[in-house]
């Protein structure tokens, strides 16, 4: 579904990523290892069109994104929880999760929104209160839904376990499991390997701006990845 070719991105003089390229099967949850740094961020902020990129092509279904401008690539229905969750504070957490759902009706917005709180009962739980309340755990889970509420086909995250507690981290590892059974293909960065391992499908090991390794999730479960990235 998704291919990254000799993907390189500089900013100013400091060049975060050389050469990367990645392949994302239809269907699969893919996970880039690194640690703070490595140049994951940078990969994902250039496949939603946040950073200029330097060369390379960045294809979906062999649509070269690297041609559609950031603020038509969401209509590609590709959904994005950032690094940080960066909920809206100030708004409801029904309000937050719907503002990735702006394209569509009201109706299927409803849906949606039921859908995902069938999924994450936080949702109904708490649908009106102010997002800025919540704990880091479920304001990470009001960024995964506002990111799958417009029913994306490609899911990207950026770092979703980062400073959850084993709660969150366990509900939203199900969460993920459950997008890819419905066909969602997945993305993610994440520096906590070792829950990230146990739900992706294939993996690259990246640093300083460069692939180190790729492959299966059980290549990379080796003494390497433990000494390196655990």
């Amino acid at each position: 579904m998704l291919e990254v070719r000799d993907l390189t991105v500089q900013y100013g003089g400091i060049q975060a990523l050389n050469r990367i390229s990645i392949t994302v099967p239809a269907g699969e949850t893919v996970i880039l290892i690194g640690a703070n740094g490595a140049g994951k961020s940078s990969l994902i902020n250039a496949i939603i069109g946040m950073v200029p990129i330097r060369s390379g092509q960045i294809l979906l279904d062999g649509k070269d994104l690297t041609q559609v401008h950031a603020a038509d690539r969401a209509a590609c229905r590709i959904g994005y929880s950032p690094e940080g969750r960066r909920v809206f504070p100030t708004m409801t957490v029904q309000d937050n999760v719907l503002a990735g759902a702006a394209r569509l009706g009201r109706a299927e917005q409803a849906r949606a929104y039921e859908r995902l709180a069938g999924m994450f009962p936080m949702l109904a739980q708490r649908a009106g209160d102010l997002a800025g309340l919540l704990s880091g755990g479920q304001q990470q889970v009001v960024a995964i839904a506002r990111a799958m509420s417009a029913g994306p086909r490609l899911l990207l995250l950026d770092e979703p376990f980062l400073g959850l507690a084993p709660v969150w981290i366990r509900q939203i590892s199900d969460a993920i499991r459950q997008f890819r059974a419905e066909g969602v293909t997945v993305l993610m960065t994440e520096q906590m390997a070792l829950p990230a391992l146990k739900v992706a499908t294939r993996g690259y090991v990246m640093r300083g701006g460069v692939v180190l390794r790729q492959g299966g999730i059980e290549e990379l479960r080796g003494a390497a990845l433990a000494e390196e990235y655990l």
